[in-house]
């Protein structure tokens, strides 16, 4: 398919990016009909690739740092966070380690702006994400399946 520009997901969680190979800007999506995607999340191009987010049920931990490589400030989080300068005094984290759960990232406080889509693993750096500097982040919950 050259150009998507609408789709309909009939059951779980997923990613899209407007670049092959899970690369570029990302969008979540959840069951629902996504007749005009393009001019609803302000897409600049259509969807290139996209990823199953798996169902999760278990606990949820990830560790935000202050700085690249793990340094600085760490906290640890096991739930949503709508505001991390409110919540820790950070202006922004730049690594973080997700222990488990699956998570989504936000720019702007308050789970707005654009968002990065984190599954479990080792984040030393946010300098190769396009200059993103996440300020919250909300875990994906099993009830928006």
């Amino acid at each position: 398919m050259s150009r998507c520009h609408s789709c309909r997901v009939h059951s779980g969680c997923w990613m899209m990016y407007d670049q092959p190979h899970y690369m570029g800007s990302q969008y979540f999506f959840r069951r629902g009909d996504y007749a005009d995607y393009m001019s609803m999340f302000g897409m600049s191009n259509c969807i290139r690739s996209c990823r199953m987010i798996p169902m999760y049920r278990r606990s949820y931990r990830m560790r935000i740092y202050e700085m690249e490589n793990f340094m600085g400030k760490i906290y640890e989080l096991t739930d949503d966070c709508d505001s991390i300068m409110d919540l820790y005094h950070m202006s922004h984290c730049q690594s973080c380690h997700v222990m488990d759960g699956h998570w989504l990232m936000y720019e702007q406080p308050h789970y707005r702006g654009r968002m990065w889509y984190f599954r479990p693993g080792e984040y030393r750096s946010f300098s190769n994400m396009g200059g993103m500097r996440f300020m919250n982040m909300r875990h994906i919950m099993d009830s928006w399946y």
